[in-house]
C-alpha cells in the first residue's frame, strides 16, 4: 500500500471498556512487528458518549468513520439506555445499515488446551446481517414489527436477490482461503418457498462463479442437527439473519461459549470488529472478563484489510496475533477465571501481545 491504514477505536460499554484496550494493544504489536502503519482514532459511543456528550452516536460520528478503512467496536449495552432520550439509540445497527456491513463473519473454532464439547471444529458462519426478521433494519421507515390488534403481532421478513447475492459471494471468496473450500448454504425453501427460495436461488448462482469451492445445501432444522451431532464436517456457512443469529451462538457453545466467539461486520469497503458477546455488565469494571473474542475479532479485521488491499503485512499481522493466542491457550498462560485460569483482563492481553513482540520475523 502507498499510504498509512485508519482504525477507528470504540469502545462500547461496560466491559468493551476493557476489553477493546487489549485487542488493540494485541492489533498495536502485531502491525509493529509486520512493519505496518497504522493510525489510530479513538472515537467517543456508547453510554460514556452518552453522558459527555449527550449523544449515544455523537454527530460527526459516521462522517469521521466514512474517512476510516475499518473500526474496533466494543459491545454496546444499549438495553441499559434511558428509554425516555432520543439521543440514547443503540448505535450498533446504524453502523452496520450506514455502511453496508451487509456480512456477519463468526468463526467457531475448539481451541488445544481449553475444554469443549468437541475437538477439531473449525468453521465460519456467514450470516446477511441487515436483512430478515429484525425490525430494526428491514424497512425504510417505521418498523418492520408491529401489532394491527392487542392480540396480533406481525413480523416481517426481508430477502432481497442484492442481499442473497452479496453474502453469498461474500462465503464463497472466504471459503478460497480457507484449505477445504466448501461452502453450506443454510436455507428452508421447502417452507419459505419464496423468501428462502430467492436465498437459495443466488446462493446456486453465486456457486457457479466458483467451481474451485464444493457447495451444498441444508435444510435449517436439519442443519441444527447435523452441527450438534458433528460439527466438524462443516467449513463456511452461509445463511439469512435469523437463522444466522442463531446458528452462530450454537456453534459457539460447541467450541467454549460466547467468550470464545469473536465476530467482524465486513460491507463493500468497510469492516467492523466486533466480538458476538455482550456488554455484560455484571462483570464490567472488575476486570475478570475474558479478552479472547475482542483480540480474535481485530485480528478478523486485520486479516480482512489485508485482503481487501492486498496488503501482506496485514495479513503477516493478523496471523501473528492468531499465532500468539493460541500459544498462550494452549500452554495455559494467563487465562482469565472463565477459561479455567486465575489472570485478569490485562494480563491476558499483555500475555498475547508479548507472545506477539517474541514471534520471530
Amino acid at each position: 500500500m502507498k499510504r498509512t491504514l485508519r482504525i477507528g477505536i470504540l469502545e462500547g460499554d461496560d466491559i468493551g471498556l476493557e476489553v477493546v484496550p487489549e485487542c488493540v494493544k494485541a492489533m498495536r504489536a502485531a502491525v509493529q512487528k509486520a512493519g505496518l502503519p497504522i493510525a489510530w482514532h479513538p472515537m467517543p459511543i456508547g453510554r460514556k458518549a452518552l453522558d459527555t456528550l449527550g449523544h449515544t452516536l455523537p454527530p460527526g460520528t459516521l462522517e469521521k468513520l466514512d474517512t476510516l478503512d475499518g473500526w474496533v467496536l466494543g459491545p454496546i449495552g444499549h438495553q441499559a439506555y434511558p428509554k425516555d432520550n432520543p439521543e440514547a439509540i443503540n448505535p450498533h445497527p446504524i453502523l452496520r445499515k450506514h455502511f453496508d456491513l451487509f456480512a456477519n463473519i463468526r468463526p467457531a473454532k475448539s481451541l488445544p488446551g481449553l475444554p469443549a464439547l468437541y475437538r477439531d471444529v473449525d468453521l465460519i458462519l456467514v450470516r446477511e446481517n441487515n436483512e430478515g426478521f429484525p425490525p430494526d433494519r428491514n424497512v425504510y421507515l417505521g418498523s418492520g414489527e408491529f401489532r394491527p390488534t392487542p392480540d396480533m403481532t406481525i413480523s416481517v421478513r426481508l430477502i432481497t436477490r442484492q442481499g442473497s447475492r452479496k453474502v453469498a459471494r461474500a462465503a464463497f471468496e472466504l471459503a478460497r482461503t480457507r484449505p477445504r473450500k466448501k461452502v453450506t448454504a443454510v436455507h428452508k425453501n421447502t417452507v419459505f418457498k419464496l423468501g428462502c427460495g430467492m436465498f437459495a436461488e443466488e446462493c446456486r448462482k453465486v456457486a457457479g462463479e466458483f467451481p474451485e469451492i464444493a457447495f451444498d445445501e441444508v435444510m435449517v432444522d436439519t442443519f441444527a442437527c447435523r452441527l450438534v451431532m458433528k460439527p466438524q464436517q462443516f467449513d463456511v456457512i452461509v445463511t439469512t439473519n435469523t437463522f444466522g443469529d442463531i446458528l452462530s451462538d450454537a456453534a459457539a457453545g460447541l467450541v467454549g461459549g460466547l467468550g470464545l466467539a469473536p465476530g467482524l461486520s465486513a460491507g463493500p469497503q468497510r469492516a467492523m470488529a466486533q466480538a458476538t458477546h455482550g456488554s455484560a455488565p455484571d462483570i464490567a469494571g472488575r476486570n475478570i472478563a475474558n479478552p479472547y473474542a475482542m483480540i480474535m475479532s481485530g485480528q478478523m479485521l486485520l486479516a480482512w484489510l489485508g485482503h481487501k488491499h492486498d496488503e501482506p503485512r496485514a495479513l503477516r499481522a493478523a496471523g501473528l496475533i492468531e499465532t500468539a493466542m493460541e500459544r498462550v491457550i494452549r500452554e495455559g498462560r494467563a487465562l482469565t477465571p472463565d477459561l479455567g485460569g486465575k489472570a485478569s483482563t490485562v494480563e491476558m492481553g499483555d500475555a498475547v501481545a508479548a507472545e506477539v513482540a517474541r514471534a520471530t520475523a
